[in-house]
């Protein structure tokens, strides 16, 4: 029983972080996501790594 309310508050959370961000989101411009598309490998790599580096440690 303790699954199934885990579950329905996770769906919830999400139906309305949906509902939220298609209510107040605005779509992001051209060089807004380019600037994005070169920070993110780099901050995954780093995020890898600092993972790697907790499991050897």
């Amino acid at each position: 029983m303790t699954l199934l309310i885990i579950l329905l508050a996770v769906f919830a959370g999400i139906a309305l972080m949906v509902v939220l961000g298609e209510r107040f989101g605005k779509p992001i411009d051209d060089e807004e996501q380019a600037k994005y598309s070169k920070i993110i490998p780099i901050l995954v790599f780093i995020l890898l790594m600092g993972s790697l580096i907790k499991m050897l440690v």
